[in-house]
């Protein structure tokens, strides 16, 4: 897996709301029709608090997924670009465990 940060590499999507050395937890906003740059996340659980249909982009893969209100998301280590192709704006909260 790469280590490209989508706090760094995705600035207007991504916003760090709290690190600990054990974690950290990251907010995500992805206007209809944006796309955040290709990320990684370690093993991550997902909050989507304002779901909509996404395309996500996974090393030559294409997923989509209508994802509603208050879904929860358990994924491993992945490297992936989420891109929005509904019509209102995601709004997730993203836990990352450091260990």
């Amino acid at each position: 897996m790469s280590n490209l940060d989508p706090v760094v590499d995705s600035p207007n999507e991504y916003r760090l709301l709290q690190e600990t050395p054990d974690a950290r937890m990251v907010e995500m906003k992805l206007a209809p029709g944006a796309s955040d740059t290709e990320h990684s996340h370690p093993h991550e659980f997902v909050y989507f608090v304002h779901g909509s249909k996404v395309r996500i982009h996974t090393g030559g893969e294409t997923l989509e997924l209508d994802l509603p209100d208050g879904h929860v998301m358990d994924h491993e280590p992945w490297t992936h670009r989420v891109e929005n192709i509904g019509d209102r704006e995601l709004l997730a909260v993203i836990f990352e465990p450091k260990r």
